[in-house]
């Protein structure tokens, strides 16, 4: 199947992310050392779902992940099409059955050591997965709703975040520059460093996804005071949904940089129709915090292991001695 009937099959599918485009898994594998399988399933000619796998080797052991590894993707794994005048039992069996055939075949063809998956929220049933012995993990992320008017919307924000955006901060300024990505990056890996923490996302990476993504799904924002840069954010949009992929690091104090931008970035997205803004992760207390000024709602997806005995033990050593 071609990239671009690959792409059109992921338009027609509610569950699918911008994580999801032919582009971005290329370019993922591209930056990752992996291989891309891409899984489609038909029945009576009819789509029924689609299922990105990446493939990892080193000697013996063979591990397939979805999304590949260490570049944030959060969301990834399978999409099932809903077909028109089924009903729940028929679209369940069929979501079942596509996806049982992809493990099976993953491990017919494999013999994988290790598999990880991370589904998109919309996703919903994850029982095929358990009925194979992966372990499920709960993930959390939020989405605010964008379909309220803007006056209506802020209003739901907590009481700092309203203040925050409504003061004017004249030296504050707001724009996309589709320049700013290596300024983006390089801001957050000077904040992860300040919190000994590792941060893989490349220059490279994001501009090449920038560059074969279709134009207007990577979205650099940026956050100036005067002409010193203080803040930014790589945004995504793909359907009716808006995602804060990379950026929002904590700015400096007395200065309501991360605010600013998420509402510009909603109200920019809303005005070209998106309906949601997914704030891309919601498991760590700090960040939830944050996150929850703006009344979003609390979605769950699910992240999938499963593993052979020798990798368990491999995992125990490697934990033990590092």
């Amino acid at each position: 199947m071609s990239g671009r009937q690959w792409n059109d099959l992921a338009a027609n599918a509610a569950q699918a992310t911008p994580f999801h485009r032919y582009e971005f898994l290329e370019t993922l594998a591209d930056h990752t050392g992996t291989t891309f399988h891409s899984f489609v399933g038909f029945a009576d000619d009819r789509p029924l779902g689609l299922f990105p796998v990446f493939e990892k080797s080193v000697g013996p052991l063979t591990a397939l992940f979805s999304p590949a590894p260490n570049l944030k993707i959060r969301y990834l794994g399978p999409v099932v099409f809903d077909w028109d005048g089924t009903d729940t039992v028929g679209h369940e069996r069929r979501r079942q059955d596509f996806i049982g055939a992809v493990l099976s075949c993953l491990q017919d063809r494999f013999a994988p050591s290790y598999v990880l998956v991370r589904t998109a929220a919309r996703l919903g049933d994850h029982r095929p997965f358990l009925w194979r012995d992966f372990e499920a993990t709960p993930q959390y992320s939020y989405v605010v709703d964008l379909t309220p008017d803007a006056s209506s919307l802020l209003d739901r924000f907590s009481r700092d975040a309203r203040r925050n955006i409504r003061t004017e901060t004249p030296e504050l300024h707001v724009s996309e520059d589709s320049d700013a990505i290596a300024t983006i990056l390089n801001h957050l890996r000077a904040r992860h460093r300040e919190q000994g923490k590792s941060y893989r996302v490349t220059d490279s990476f994001v501009t090449d996804l920038s560059e074969r993504l279709p134009d207007g799904v990577v979205r650099p924002y940026v956050v100036h005071q005067g002409d010193r840069f203080v803040g930014g954010m790589i945004a995504l949009e793909y359907g009716d949904t808006v995602y804060r992929w990379q950026g929002g690091a904590k700015p400096e104090p007395d200065l309501p940089v991360t605010e600013l931008l998420d509402w510009h970035v909603m109200r920019r997205a809303a005005e070209r129709g998106c309906t949601r803004y997914d704030l891309v992760g919601a498991n760590h207390r700090g960040i939830s915090r944050y996150k929850s000024k703006f009344d979003p709602e609390l979605v769950t997806f699910q992240s999938l292991v499963r593993s052979t005995r020798t990798m368990d033990l491999l995992s125990k050593l490697y934990r033990r001695l590092r």
